[in-house]
């Protein structure tokens, strides 16, 4: 049925007319838990993880810089756009991409840390990627496929591919693909959108396998049937293939029920009735591993509010109550009115409103290098500290921007813990594990224990364990069979040496503590 909503909850799995689906396994627990995982819902100032942003700014040649300021760094209830990576369309010339990288350097609160991706002049407007560099760094910047006039597409396609920061592996890859599709709804229109999706769909079936992409742009797509959105996220051979993570297909236009997805147009007569500003995602966003939309992919976006705390994903400015209308300023609940008014100044006198979403990184993990014994008595019980945990960088990424790390722990004989599964958000301190040393056969012992987890830049960390577990007097410190003086000046002579054989106790530390655990064991011979 044409503008219905798509049901969703539980496992993503790819299908239906937004290219993500959910079965119905347990969506209520999900979507607390995503709920909690997103914590304070549109993004505070300063987004965890990272914020991708596509943005038709309206034919910018240069200026609007205090829009510039507001729109993208400005502050309503502890929100700000604040993104990391931006998808532009509608740039007039290289110049003009410049203008706009000065002023969100300029702006107060942002970090002074944009770059442009190269500008390259085609048919008509043009793409771009602007991005932070202490987050991303860009790869490549790649013209899937020139503009020009029909029955082409009017504009070039452009994939622009970017690494997260601290990220060597293909995990740490996203492909970003930017589009400015033809307007219009004539068969003409239609056919000319069709054949830039074809386009886009088979570069992306060429990334390599694993590959994450997002698509960024305004597609000028009326509804999830037209033949463009369906070569996007239809099933296809499987390759390449896009999905709505809000699931939200239908007729958007003109439809009161997709009110808080409308990105068109805030400042125009028209006002706000259009869904044409969207981002697409890859189902490797979608998996909940690794690098991920931060939010219940597939899931309906809600019907009632603007702040669904299933997603991640919003379009800035828009709270719902401006149904064909211009953008509401005073009383906007979103981003309050000098934001508000910043965002239709950046439209002049007919534009779109930004749309993002965010993306968490994948987890790392951390653990100790060592795991020490010391001099063990055997037949004793003897066991020993392991941290391990999520060693993601919240600084950069914030606790929320960074994935649960899950791992697994394997120990060889004689030492043993608990293999787990086991799990860690990022931030706080690491986990502690018990490692336990079968202590009934003297002798020294090392070996690797294995942490497996998650994390792709590590998916194996040994730990080394090692131990020497002597008879049960272990105060025969030189190994002579008598105990006498000779055993303490050969302690006392490792220990001043700070050999780690004297650090009796397994704290790491060769201490005045260890001296007193031998001399109970020397006593006690």
């Amino acid at each position: 049925m044409r503008g219905a909503r798509a049901e969703g909850g539980g496992a993503p799995a790819w299908g239906g007319a937004g290219g993500i689906r959910y079965t119905p396994a347990m969506p209520t627990v999900r979507t607390l838990w995503v709920a909690l995982a997103l914590g304070a819902a549109g993004g505070p100032a300063g987004a965890d993880g990272v914020r991708i942003v596509t943005w038709n700014v309206s034919l910018y040649a240069g200026g609007r810089v205090g829009a510039i300021h507001t729109s993208v760094y400005g502050e309503f209830a502890g929100r700000s756009l604040a993104p990391d990576a931006i998808l532009l369309q509608e740039m007039v010339s290289a110049g003009a991409v410049e203008q706009l990288v000065a002023g969100l350097n300029s702006a107060p609160g942002s970090p002074g840390d944009w770059a442009m991706a190269p500008f390259v002049d085609g048919n008509d407007s043009d793409n771009c990627l602007v991005y932070r560099t202490s987050k991303l760094g860009l790869m490549d910047a790649v013209v899937v496929a020139r503009g020009g006039p029909a029955p082409n597409h009017p504009r070039d396609v452009n994939r622009y591919d970017v690494r997260l920061a601290g990220y060597a592996s293909d995990e740490g890859v996203i492909s970003l693909y930017s589009s400015h599709m033809k307007a219009g709804s004539s068969g003409s229109d239609q056919e000319r959108r069709l054949l830039e999706a074809g386009r886009i769909r088979e570069d992306a079936a060429g990334l390599p396998a694993g590959r994450h992409f997002v698509l960024g742009g305004d597609l000028n797509i009326q509804s999830s049937d037209q033949d463009a959105y369906q070569e996007l996220v239809g099933p296809g051979d499987g390759l390449g293939r896009f999905g709505d993570p809000i699931g939200t297909p239908g007729e958007w236009n003109n439809d009161r029920a997709f009110r808080f997805v409308h990105t068109q147009d805030p400042a125009g007569a028209g006002g706000m009735d259009d869904r044409h500003d969207q981002l697409l995602i890859s189902a490797t966003l979608a998996d909940q591993d690794g690098c991920e939309y931060a939010g219940a992919a597939g899931a309906p976006f809600s019907t009632e509010t603007w702040d669904d705390p299933a997603h991640s994903y919003r379009v800035w400015g828009n709270d719902g109550s401006s149904f064909d209308l211009e953008l509401r300023s005073e009383g906007n609940t979103m981003v309050g009115p000098e934001i508000a008014d910043a965002l239709k100044a950046m439209c002049a006198g007919s534009g779109h409103l930004p749309v993002l979403l965010e993306v968490r990184v994948p987890a790392r993990a951390a653990a100790d290098g060592v795991v020490d014994f010391g001099v063990v008595i055997a037949g004793e019980p003897a066991s020993a500290t392991l941290t391990v945990g999520n060693g993601g960088d919240a600084a950069l990424w914030g606790e929320r921007g960074i994935g649960e790390l899950r791992y697994t722990l394997e120990a060889p004989r004689p030492f043993a813990v608990n293999a787990g599964p086991h799990e860690d958000g990022a931030g706080g301190t690491l986990n502690a594990h018990e490692v336990r040393l079968d202590t009934a056969e003297p002798g020294v012992f090392e070996a690797a224990l294995l942490v497996r987890s998650n994390d792709p830049e590590a998916r194996v960390l040994e730990v080394v364990v090692r131990a020497e577990v002597v008879g049960a007097c272990g105060g025969d410190w030189d190994g002579d069979g008598a105990i006498n003086t000779l055993d303490v000046l050969a302690f006392l002579n490792d220990w001043s040496s700070r050999d780690p054989r004297a650090d009796l106790d397994g704290d790491g530390e060769v201490n005045t503590l260890d001296v007193l655990r031998f001399l109970n064991l020397w006593t006690g011979c």
